[in-house]
């Protein structure tokens, strides 16, 4: 397994950075490789990627899901990958967004790409074109879900 960890700081407060990440249907708009992504139900999601030339289809599964502090998620199928992104109130307008990942390289490619921080790279670029999608609405976000998505109990 792969490990990755990358943070950005938003000048938005907590809440509008939380409710724009729950707008699934929009990563596209910021996400380099994601074609697209269609929310299923509350906890599933189908997401289309195209990556070096691969394109992939997955279900991803939200495992948890508190408003303003977390979202948490697991492949269904395909490549086994995994994260977390979580949300910290540095003041009323800023807000630092963290996501921790792990994943599951395919073939050699893919452990290559890994060994060389292709994903560390591809995750900060993603979390700066975050922070440029959501200041550049003038700090309001295009939805929002605030259900919450209890942990699952071991």
């Amino acid at each position: 397994m792969s490990t990755v960890t990358e943070s950005v700081d938003v000048n938005v407060p907590v809440r509008t950075a939380y409710n724009q990440w729950t707008q699934f249907e929009d990563f596209p708009h910021f996400m380099s490789g994601v074609d697209e992504i269609r929310q299923l139900d509350d906890t599933t999601t189908h997401w289309k990627t195209t990556i070096d030339g691969v394109k992939r289809e997955f279900d991803a599964r939200i495992t948890e899901q508190l408003p303003d502090e977390r979202v948490a998620w697991t492949s269904v199928d395909g490549s086994r990958q995994a994260g977390v992104v979580t949300f910290h109130r540095l003041d009323p307008t800023q807000t630092r967004v963290t996501v921790q990942m792990e994943f599951e390289p395919d073939g050699f490619v893919e452990q290559a790409g890994a060994t060389l921080g292709f994903l560390d790279r591809q995750v900060k670029g993603d979390l700066k074109r975050f922070k440029e999608f959501i200041e550049g609405r003038s700090g309001v976000e295009t939805g929002a879900w605030r259900g919450e998505v209890p942990r699952p109990q071991p």
